[in-house]
């Protein structure tokens, strides 16, 4: 009996505002078959920390957050921030 552990980023998703959300699988396979699979899911700003962020879901952000996108978010929080004050 042979089980093994994978993880691997299987959906990336960029949204008209700039944020980036991941789905990452988690697949237990035993003797060739997969036994079980759960999903975790997260998302990121735009200009967030890239800290402990996978890879691939990095080098999308750096594709994906241009300046003007940054700066658009930025504005979007401050005017929702102004409404609710």
């Amino acid at each position: 009996m042979s089980l093994t552990k994978t993880t691997s980023i299987d959906q990336i998703t960029v949204t008209e505002d700039g944020t980036i959300l991941y789905r990452e699988a988690t697949r237990i396979i035993e003797n060739g078959n997969e036994i079980s699979k759960t999903y975790h899911r997260s998302s990121l700003a735009p200009n967030a920390n890239l800290t402990g962020v996978p890879a691939n879901v990095v080098a999308i952000c750096n594709v994906a957050w241009t300046a003007e996108v940054i700066a658009a978010y930025q504005a979007q929080v401050a005017a929702q921030t102004s409404v609710g004050a």
